[in-house]
């Protein structure tokens, strides 16, 4: 008997609506993962912008401020709650929803900046802090120092400053605007002192952080003109940068508010929008691999069901000498044919979603991420269900074949 002879003998109890029902079940549950898979990549490229609305991994942490610290001269106590112990920072950094802390460190000399243009000179007292490279958000050319050596100091400012002078300050004072660009052009002076000594250095801006509400130099440069012009010996921070694990976990804002932390600017709050959209993928995801699960189930129920049917004929089949191989290739050749067209079918549909997402992201000013990862983990599962299937009904018949 030939396997033609095989397949019409199996065929006529196979039901097409048990089929149709495992296809369109097995189709919406792979869907669903792939879908919520490539909309969480793309939307990630958008968070992943420090300018993003939602791009909130980093926090800026200060202690609250109770009553009035440090007026009429004292310092004391209460200025000193302000400050982070090595035992806070310790705590801060073994927080699960934290990935790495840095410090802020403050010049403890008087800074002061002067600029020269066109015979005429302007100045004012300036503060200046640094933190590891690491936690900037930008990495400008020449970002480094080294004492007798370098040219310059290079500095980087918050892109606050920029705005209230030219929307703010120069607005008022009918004096001209400037660009990022023509800012860093400006030469700077700054005049170091302490410790009975008194250094003018050149300054250069070459950059501006949307993430840091600071005047920040390199590590490098503050290490040495503490070492040079500081009188009192280094201080602990006042300020932590702290890079989070999960933006928007409640157990962040509930742990700073026990803490008595605050956080620079509105960071912690609309770090929700990150932990919310990450929770609700994970939700989607979730289901769609519970359908995909039921689906798998629907199946091994059908050919349960369908070999129960072909009971009488596998035992005649067995008597004719043909093997559970042999039968179960029919069955295979079927879940290879369905999940494939599955897998295609879910895979145009991510694919369509993904392109109709696309232009609103970019109207955001990004650029969607390539859609061959999401497929490549279609193909996975697809391919882990497939041998789940084929396995479950191999099993299946060699059971028949023998009960």
């Amino acid at each position: 008997m030939s396997n033609n002879t095989v397949w019409r003998l199996l065929r006529h109890n196979i039901s097409a609506g048990q089929i149709a029902g495992y296809a369109l079940a097995s189709f919406v549950g792979l869907a669903i993962v792939l879908t919520a898979i490539q909309f969480y990549r793309d939307v990630s490229s958008v968070w992943n912008d420090d300018d993003s609305f939602i791009s909130k991994d980093y926090l800026i942490l200060s202690k609250r401020v109770e009553g009035v610290s440090g007026l009429f001269g004292r310092s004391s106590a209460s200025a000193g709650n302000t400050r982070f112990s090595e035992q806070d920072i310790a705590d801060i950094a073994s927080r699960p929803w934290v990935r790495k802390v840095g410090r802020f460190s403050s010049a403890s000399f008087n800074v002061y900046a002067k600029v020269e243009l066109g015979g005429s000179s302007m100045g004012s007292a300036l503060f200046l802090e640094s933190i590891p490279d690491e936690f900037f958000d930008v990495t400008p050319k020449g970002w480094t120092y080294e004492p007798g050596r370098s040219s310059y100091v290079p500095v980087i400012l918050s892109k606050d400053y920029l705005s209230l002078y030219n929307f703010g300050f120069a607005t008022s004072r009918g004096m001209p605007q400037v660009s990022e660009e023509v800012i860093g052009m400006v030469p700077l002076k700054l005049s170091l002192s302490g410790n009975g000594r008194q250094e003018w250095v050149d300054a250069r801006i070459v950059g501006f952080s949307s993430r840091l509400n600071t005047i920040a130099v390199p590590e490098e440069f503050m290490q040495w003109a503490n070492s040079e012009f500081s009188e009192t010996p280094a201080e602990a921070p006042s300020r932590l940068i702290v890079m989070l694990d999960r933006p928007g976990d409640p157990q962040v804002e509930s742990y700073l508010e026990e803490h008595g932390y605050e956080t620079a600017g509105d960071r912690a709050d609309n770090g929700k929008a990150a932990f919310f959209l990450s929770v609700v993928t994970t939700v989607v995801i979730g289901v769609g691999l519970i359908i995909s699960i039921l689906a798998f189930f629907i199946l091994m129920l059908s050919i349960y069901l369908l070999l129960q049917k072909n009971r009488t004929k596998i035992h005649d089949l067995m008597q004719l000498g043909y093997s559970p191989a042999q039968v179960s290739r029919h069955y295979h050749l079927i879940v290879i044919a369905v999940n494939a067209g599955v897998l295609l079918t879910a895979m145009a549909v991510m694919l369509a979603a993904s392109a109709w997402w696309s232009a609103p992201l970019r109207a955001l000013g990004s650029e969607p991420e390539s859609a061959w990862l999401t497929v490549g983990t279609g193909i996975g599962l697809m391919l882990l269900i497939t041998l789940g299937n084929l396995a479950a009904i191999t099993r299946t018949i060699r059971r028949s074949f023998y009960a």
